[in-house]
């Protein structure tokens, strides 16, 4: 059980996609101008990063690794991925327009997210059991989730703040972000990688 935990709080603080490893990056300036958006896509993130995940280990353990296929992984994963979005996007359409009206636009971007590939591809690299490949899946979604949570919330402070003009708009959020790096880069010594 310790195990789990440690590979999860590692997913989440110590090997953060977008703080330390400085992946998805796009999504992680572009939607962190509004609190709420960010709560959103980082939700979103989360469960198709998890499911994808799900479904690419599903897919390397019973079809590539035994037909000796994995010099396909990564081209298989993106397939996967991409086809497992656009699959969502239709379902969560017709049977939860509520959930669309709320992730709609995000789906999108989240097909084209490199980190909702690089969790599965980590997974497989890693040859992670079901159960630590879900863990990570989860725990990587909760890190995006809290680091842009955080960038929009400190961008919303900033506001009302005295930016000097030349840094105001991305050459801001690019200080906050290594300073949010930072801090989490802290945390590296805490939990054995």
């Amino acid at each position: 059980m310790a195990e789990y935990f440690t590979l999860f709080m590692g997913a989440v603080i110590v090997n953060n996609f977008v703080l330390t490893r400085f992946l998805g990056l796009c999504i992680f300036f572009g939607i962190s101008k509004n609190f709420s958006a960010s709560v959103g896509m980082g939700m979103a993130v989360t469960s198709v990063m998890t499911l994808s995940s799900i479904l690419a280990w599903v897919v390397y353990n019973y079809v590539l690794a035994p037909y000796n296929l994995t010099f396909l992984t990564t081209v298989v994963f993106v397939v996967l991925i991409a086809s497992f979005v656009q699959l969502l996007e239709m379902i969560i359409k017709k049977h939860a327009p509520t959930l669309y009206g709320m992730w709609g636009i995000y789906l999108l971007l989240i097909a084209t997210n490199c980190i909702v590939l690089g969790v599965p591809l980590i997974n497989a690299e890693s040859n992670f059991n079901f159960i630590k490949s879900v863990i990570y899946a989860i725990g990587s979604g909760v890190g995006f989730a809290v680091a842009i949570i955080l960038m929009a919330s400190l961008r919303e402070k900033l506001q009302y703040a005295d930016v000097p003009k030349p840094l105001q708009g991305l050459g801001i959020a690019f200080i906050l972000a290594g300073m949010l790096a930072l801090s989490f880069l802290g945390f590296s010594g805490m939990i054995p990688q």
